[in-house]
């Protein structure tokens, strides 16, 4: 298999799995400490996501509690400042954390 024939492969893989996460649940944690919660709808080269539905929940509450949520509506989070993403489907999660 040549150089570009894994780049395909490897851009087929990641375009799969972006397209299995269309319109789950997601949880995004922010470098500031803020948490949003929507609905992923899409991301760009830059790794900006766009969350549909969105609600941000402050430093030091958790979204699993009864804390206040602040409702955004649609929210584009920049890729700089993702610190995890959290994507829930009915029976799993998957979690991510990028460095």
């Amino acid at each position: 298999m040549s150089a570009d024939e894994g780049d395909v492969q490897c851009y087929a893989l990641a375009g799969a799995r972006l397209d299995n996460w269309l319109n789950r649940s997601m949880q995004i944690r922010m470098s500031d400490g803020r948490t949003l919660i929507g609905s992923f709808l899409c991301t760009d080269r830059d790794c900006n996501v766009i969350l549909g539905s969105a609600q941000e929940f402050l430093k030091g509450t958790e979204p699993t509690t009864q804390a206040e949520a602040r409702v955004l509506g649609l929210a584009m989070v920049p890729g700089h400042h993702i610190v995890s993403i959290h994507i829930s489907s009915g029976d799993s999660t998957v979690s991510e954390t990028m460095d």
